[in-house]
């Protein structure tokens, strides 16, 4: 096909509201380079941390309030900047070194620059923050990062996994959670919460969800064994019944806010907490008394290693898992798109794809 030299893109121009978000028809379609592959995006999925690196949320620390970015390690995020981690497309051209045979694969792309050649995430970036990513016609990765996946899944349903599926496994993963242990998921309606609902039935584990109001019958739907609607009553008690008075092993956090202590209540003793988000607030009060008594793990957790997407893959492949379509949404309705996205009134992923020309 013929690569034209402009392309469709959202830029991410700064720090701040939706005005910071641009559609621009202008902007040059990249060259690969040495062992890169260039695709032609068809789908890409949103995610929270869209959203807070535009507002710059994610605090300093030093000051919890401070605008900055994502990276505790050096920022690596520059403006104008594609954003867009969830990203499926085809391969329409190579760099040196990589094998022309490759045009034309499906390829759904692996967003983690990890900067080191092992499992560690000490160091970790992604596409769509240190270098861009998939809110566009095209984009160009490392050709290592472009994977073939074994699914009769559309390009849209495959971009549902990468980020949420993907970050709920490596907390999963840090948890050690096991079969037949219990997890109580918070945010469990959202993209990473309604991954680790299914993530931990292929794990043969139990989870029990915390969602909002009207959203129960879509949590069992997916998988939970139990829902806790979120708001109503005390969680605490609410928890215990939902879990007819067994233990909760694991809590995976996606909320954070008031209710941080209460999860630490509901762990049981040498429990596991784990979390890679904080919607309700990144700021809490931790009663270290709870931690030590009850010798708790606390894990900080975010995006996941390569391991970690091949197993991601594997649960693709083998249909351990299945893709939570919440809405599809052109490129050039970004706005609309992550307005809805903050609203939270869905369940599962919006996913972006590029105006049909």
């Amino acid at each position: 096909m013929m690569i034209p030299e402009k392309m469709a893109a959202v830029l991410l121009t700064g720090h701040g509201g939706l005005d910071k978000l641009v559609y621009d028809r202008d902007v040059r379609v990249p060259t690969p380079a040495d062992g890169e592959v260039l695709i032609r995006v068809t789908a890409c999925g949103m995610n929270n941390t869209d959203v807070w690196v535009r507002q710059g949320a994610y605090g300093t620390e030093d000051d919890p309030s401070a605008v900055s970015t994502w990276r505790r390690q050096g920022n690596t995020l520059s403006f104008p900047r594609i954003q867009g981690t969830d990203t499926v497309g085809h391969i329409v051209g190579v760099g040196a070194g990589v094998d022309p045979a490759r045009i034309g694969e499906r390829v759904m792309v692996d967003f983690s620059i990890y900067n080191r050649d092992d499992d560690s995430l000490a160091d970790i970036d992604y596409m769509g923050h240190g270098r861009d990513g998939g809110y566009a016609e095209y984009m160009v990765l490392p050709a290592e990062n472009a994977h073939v996946v074994a699914t009769d899944l559309t390009d849209v349903e495959l971009a549902t996994f990468c980020c949420a599926y993907l970050t709920g496994e490596r907390m999963l993963e840090r948890a050690r959670l096991a079969a037949g242990e219990r997890v109580l998921v918070t945010g469990a309606s959202g993209g990473v919460g309604s991954a680790i609902i299914q993530l931990a039935r292929a794990r043969g584990a139990i989870p029990i969800a915390v969602a909002g109001p009207g959203k129960e019958a879509a949590m069992l739907e997916i998988g939970a064994e139990a829902v806790v609607t979120r708001g109503k009553g005390d969680l605490v008690d609410a928890v215990h019944s939902a879990s007819r008075g067994q233990p909760i092993d694991v809590v995976a956090d996606l909320v954070g806010g008031p209710l941080f202590n209460d999860l630490l209540k509901i762990l049981r003793a040498e429990g596991r907490y784990t979390t890679a988000g904080a919607i309700a607030g990144p700021v809490v009060q931790l009663d270290l008394r709870t931690m030590y008594l009850k010798q708790l793990e606390l894990h900080g957790s975010s995006q996941g290693s390569r391991a970690d997407f091949r197993r991601l893959v594997g649960y693709i492949e083998s249909r351990k898992i299945r893709p939570l379509v919440g809405g599809v949404y052109p490129l050039s309705e970004f706005h609309r798109a992550q307005s809805d996205f903050m609203a939270k009134n869905f369940v599962g992923k919006l996913v972006v794809v590029p105006d049909k020309r």
